[in-house]
């Protein structure tokens, strides 16, 4: 590949806001974005001319090597896009879970590259539901790991229901991995991340001439999952108008793609995850009822942490031992520190829980986090007495759950000043999910400079 081609696809792959990276045919990468280099080297120096397999999985053989679906041996076999569910080494050399996508990319000569971009949906430090339940004591996350343990026995379409944080798409991960689809794509469409124009295109593909500036076919995300498993994140974000065809897609197997008259098929399960009320979606006609009903046949609610009380301390201490490092050793929570975490009741769930203790370690000097460490942000709803924290709904009765959203949302509001993209962000919905509950809670100016 010449210097002048290189450096015009260089700045396309710096495009991406995904860890992107262009490989040959004998697995050396050739050129990496910055997100690339910052997931798994310290600098390109560090990748460029190593093997992908060298890289990001620390392995001197290929994935096909040890057993893993290859998407670079299926890709250059068939010349067509492929995509596979693999656990990659960060630069900490931490597993991370993460969706690999392969797109075939022709250089000037004819040469074929293999286009690899990766989508991370399960963080290291984050505990999948084997783990949670190695951990776990508490019955109620016990019924829902029996419950979803059965799920992986059909392949019906199912709906998660579960508060922000509480892990629904680690909960899809388990259902796919234990199931007869194990081994197949897992997709994850995260419906908040694209304009509705572009959810089409990006579920069903298209064709060339489909739109404005559209010069080749595109293989949708229902096409790309044939034999596996594809994961909705916030359900309640995709249009009515694509959940109607979503939903004949689902029961027929079939579609077309954008601008296309060809019938695809595809084998495909689907499972949606939701933090909505999707009732209340379905009475003011933004969910579309024969497509809820589908879904709402399997529905499973994953529990929230206050719910789990009986799993907090050690759920913590597995985060703690995840957050050590060989520099960094591990931290301890005092009995103390350990009574304050109980008595929260977490709105944000297992991802605030690990919020704090992540504040709470870089706050401690010797290892050992006492309560003067763990900072649960109050609100003037919160009381506290003698260092306890006890919430109420303002009349004495206990906590209610829209209380502890408004409250949690408008903690994030005044911490990050305002700044909806990033609140929406960390409790995994969409914007427009959010401008909802900002209006039904009257939060729309916290945060926000007068």
């Amino acid at each position: 590949m010449s210097r002048k081609i290189a450096l015009e696809v260089q700045s396309l792959i710096d495009a991406q806001d995904n860890p992107f990276a262009l490989i040959d045919s004998n697995y050396n990468i050739v050129s990496a974005n910055k997100a690339y280099q910052q997931a798994y080297a310290t600098s390109a120096n560090n990748i460029i001319g190593k093997k992908c397999h060298e890289v990001s999985h620390r392995s001197q053989v290929p994935c096909h090597l040890n057993g893993e679906d290859c998407p670079h041996q299926q890709l250059f076999a068939t010349r067509q896009p492929s995509q596979a569910l693999h656990i990659h080494y960060d630069t900490n050399a931490q597993p991370e879970h993460v969706r690999i996508k392969a797109s075939p990319i022709s250089g000037p000569d004819g040469e074929l590259y293999m286009g690899e971009s990766i989508t991370t949906f399960a963080h290291s430090d984050d505990l999948d539901c084997v783990q949670q339940k190695q951990i776990g004591r508490s019955s109620a996350f016990m019924d829902c790991f029996s419950m979803l343990t059965k799920a992986t026995n059909s392949g019906a379409p199912m709906l998660l229901r579960g508060e922000p944080g509480v892990g629904t798409d680690l909960a899809a991960e388990y259902i796919h991995t234990h199931s007869a689809r194990a081994g197949q794509p897992f997709s994850i469409i995260d419906c908040k991340a694209f304009e509705e124009s572009a959810l089409e295109s990006e579920l069903f593909g298209h064709e060339a001439g489909a739109f404005t500036a559209c010069s080749g076919r595109r293989y949708g995300l229902f096409e790309q999952s044939d034999g596996g498993t594809l994961f909705f994140s916030e359900i309640a974000d995709l249009p009515v108008t694509l959940q109607r065809r979503l939903l004949r897609a689902m029961e027929s197997g079939q579609f077309q793609r954008v601008g296309g008259q060809e019938t695809v098929s595809a084998d495909v399960r689907i499972i949606c995850a939701s933090a909505a009320n999707l009732p209340q979606l379905l009475v003011d006609r933004q969910l579309d009822a024969a497509f809820y009903r589908r879904i709402e046949e399997n529905a499973i609610d994953i529990p929230p942490l206050r719910k789990r009380r009986a799993d907090i301390a050690a759920l913590a201490n597995a985060l703690l031992q995840r957050m050590g490092t060989r520099d960094d050793p591990n931290h301890q929570l005092s009995d103390e520190a350990v009574e304050v975490l109980l008595r929260y009741d977490y709105p944000g769930n297992v991802r605030e829980l690990r919020h704090i203790l992540q504040e709470a370690v870089a706050q401690s000097s010797n290892g050992i986090i006492t309560p003067r460490q763990i900072r649960i942000h109050n609100t003037p709803t919160a009381h506290q007495a003698h260092g306890d924290f006890h919430f109420t709904d303002g009349q004495g009765k206990g906590p209610s759950m829209k209380g502890l959203e408004s409250r949690y949302i408008a903690e994030l509001l005044s911490e990050h000043r305002g700044k909806r993209a990033k609140v929406a962000e960390i409790l995994g919905i969409s914007e427009r999910t959010l401008y909802r509950k900002l209006k039904l809670y009257g939060l729309q100016g916290v945060g926000r400079a007068m």
